[in-house]
């Protein structure tokens, strides 16, 4: 798991359509190959194959009461936009998966996305509990769907939550990579976000550094 994460890095190596380089992970032979001790580069297995169907990114996004706390929700909404407007440059098809009080629903996709991003994601509501494991079902129904069409699409998960809620839900098996962003804030961190991505063999990073990325990769940045 790394502390940063770049969008162009990890959607550019799966997007190489029509190339015998582009690879998704074969988790089997590598947890098997890490044992009990912490996952690394080196204890990572591919599957090779022609990545003819692109990259489908599924974004999860918890809209649950605590997120309204500290704004994390509206910065959640922000840092979707930039990420939708990475997605459509390389032209990457999304969708989005709210899940908050006793519901998860499809809000877009998957489809590449347009210009009009902001428009649709800032009306996003949110209230209510936190339904991890509903909003996790749903994704990885949508993304065996996507499999299901395009056998050799790469198809990422991320979850954007703070992770306060109860219950841990199996890892998606319907997704070849997992990012779990991490919104959590205060002076004593749950850590539940670390957590969910150390039992899904997932990446962690946290917004801060997210948004740091997706700045950076902005064309007028500094």
């Amino acid at each position: 798991m790394r502390s940063g994460f770049r969008w162009r890095q990890g959607a550019g190596d799966a997007s190489r359509a029509g190339t015998a380089g582009a690879r998704r992970i074969a988790w089997p032979r590598s947890l098997a190959a890490k044992r009990d001790a912490a996952l690394r580069p080196e204890h990572l297995h591919f599957v090779h194959e022609e990545a003819r169907g692109g990259v489908l990114h599924c974004f999860v996004l918890d809209c649950s009461h605590s997120m309204l706390s500290g704004q994390r929700l509206a910065l959640a909404k922000g840092l979707l936009v930039a990420l939708f407007d990475q997605a459509r440059m390389t032209r990457s098809e999304v969708a989005l998966v709210c899940f908050g009080g006793v519901q998860a629903d499809v809000h877009f996709g998957p489809a590449v996305p347009r210009w009009w991003n902001e428009r649709w994601i800032e009306p996003v509501g949110g209230g209510g509990g936190t339904p991890l494991s509903l909003g996790i079902e749903r994704a990885n129904q949508l993304l065996a769907q996507a499999a299901r069409r395009i056998r050799t699409r790469q198809r990422w998960l991320w979850l954007l939550t703070d992770g306060r809620s109860s219950g841990l839900p199996s890892r998606p098996i319907a997704t070849d990579h997992v990012v779990v962003v991490d919104f959590e804030s205060g002076q004593v961190p749950l850590g539940r976000c670390r957590q969910i991505a150390h039992e899904w063999h997932a990446e962690y990073v946290t917004v801060d550094a997210l948004l740091g990325d997706t700045q950076a990769d902005r064309p007028n940045a500094s």
